[in-house]
């Protein structure tokens, strides 16, 4: 089963995981808000995202921004879906997208790049770590038939 979670949006307003029930949830974490990998991910599914929901997929992106970051990124680039703020990284953490990765040769510890489908019943289908911020969208996309 997914992790369960409440975490406020980008207006402050508390998203649960748990009221998407009976919908696929494409539930993807990103390192931090208004970074350019970061930005190029979350336009890539701002312009997927009427196909995905086309095909019955909500999508949250999850940072440790705080909610006026969120609302900073989202604003800027006209994002169409909830980013939610996990300042803590208890959601990040349950999801294993919090911890030990390499960056530029260097071991360092922070949001590992990860996306989860969610199915209706609220079970993983899939999940991937470590994702490329380009071309992810694209290749989830392929592997959904979306």
């Amino acid at each position: 089963m997914a992790p369960d979670f409440s975490l406020p949006d980008a207006d402050g307003s508390p998203v649960s995981l748990s009221a998407l029930r009976g919908k696929r949830v494409i539930i993807y974490f990103y390192p931090a808000a208004m970074t350019p990998g970061c930005t190029k991910e979350a336009c890539d599914f701002r312009d997927s995202l009427s196909s995905l929901a086309g095909a019955g997929f909500a999508v949250l992106g999850i940072s440790p921004d705080s909610p006026a970051k969120l609302a900073k990124f989202r604003d800027r680039d006209n994002l169409n879906f909830p980013l939610l703020s996990d300042a803590g990284h208890t959601v990040l953490e349950a999801y294993g997208a919090y911890g030990e990765k390499t960056m530029y040769g260097k071991k360092t510890v922070g949001v590992i790049r990860s996306t989860f489908v969610v199915g209706p019943d609220g079970k993983i289908e899939q999940a991937h770590y470590g994702v490329k911020a380009t071309g992810h969208v694209a290749r989830l996309r392929t592997e959904l038939g979306v």
